[in-house]
């Protein structure tokens, strides 16, 4: 009668070992959360890191050129040169709603 009570201690014991190896703190089902996680952290710093790179690239080209600095003057700022005309382009509203003129043209003044 008493051999089996080493047997059952031990079953126990690797009962208990199980559980805490598949649900328990820092168990397989955690691991796998955080490598999902870690994959979906990976994918955002390699999204970020482009992004990175693209304003990196970007900074480069307004120290190093002056015509990207003129071409986001143009486009962002609407400036133009001294001589040049700007022309504005107004798209016709709906029927029956009267439009303003289809191109205002303003003049920049006397070339420098």
């Amino acid at each position: 009668m008493r051999r089996w009570w080493p047997f059952a201690v031990l079953l126990v014991l690797l009962l208990a070992l199980q559980a805490k190896l598949w649900w328990g703190d820092g168990g397989w089902t955690q691991a796998r959360e955080l490598q999902q996680k870690v994959g979906q952290q990976k994918a955002e710093n390699a999204r970020l890191q482009q992004r990175n790179d693209a304003l990196s690239a970007e900074v480069e080209d307004l120290k190093s050129g002056e015509s990207a600095i003129e071409d986001r003057a143009r486009s962002e700022l609407g400036m133009v040169k001294p001589g040049e005309t700007f022309y504005r382009v107004v798209e016709p509203r709906e029927q029956g709603k009267p439009a303003d003129a289809a191109a205002t043209p303003v003049d920049a003044g006397p070339a420098q």
